[in-house]
C-alpha cells in the first residue's frame, strides 16, 4: 500500500511541474543597443565614451557605460513596453527612465527619444 501511494505521489508532482510553462517574449528590441561618442576634456585628447544596453527576454537588462575603455557605470535595468513605446528604467541608479520608440529605417534599428534623439543604435 505504500508503494501505491509513494507511485502516486511522484506521478502528482511530476504532473504538477509539468502544468507551468514561461511565455515567451519575442519582443523586437531584445539584443544589444549602443550609443558611442567622445567628451571633450580639455587635454590633448578626447575620450571615447560608449554606452550599453543589453535587452533580454525577462523584461530586464544590463546598462553600462565605458569610458576611454574603463567602465565607469555598470547597472541592471528593467524595462516595459506599451503600445510601441519602451520606458527603461534604472533602479539604484540617479538616472532619470528613457522613454524610447523602435525605428526601423534603410540604415538599420534605433531607439529614439520622444524628442526624435537617437537614444541607441541595435548592434
Amino acid at each position: 500500500m505504500k508503494k501505491i501511494f509513494s507511485f502516486l505521489a511522484i506521478i502528482t508532482i511530476i504532473s504538477l511541474s509539468n502544468c507551468s510553462r514561461i511565455a515567451e517574449n519575442n519582443d523586437p528590441v531584445i539584443g544589444i543597443w549602443t550609443n558611442t561618442g567622445t567628451t571633450t576634456t580639455g587635454k590633448a585628447e578626447d575620450r571615447s565614451i560608449r554606452s550599453e544596453w543589453i535587452f533580454n527576454d525577462a523584461y530586464l537588462g544590463r546598462y553600462q557605460i565605458v569610458e576611454g575603455g574603463t567602465i565607469t557605470t555598470k547597472t541592471d535595468f528593467e524595462w516595459i513596453e506599451i503600445d510601441g513605446v519602451y520606458t527603461i528604467s534604472y533602479p539604484g541608479l540617479e538616472k532619470a527612465d528613457d522613454v524610447a520608440v523602435l525605428k526601423r529605417s534603410s540604415k538599420g534599428e534605433q531607439l529614439e527619444d520622444t524628442d526624435g534623439n537617437i537614444l541607441a543604435i541595435r548592434e
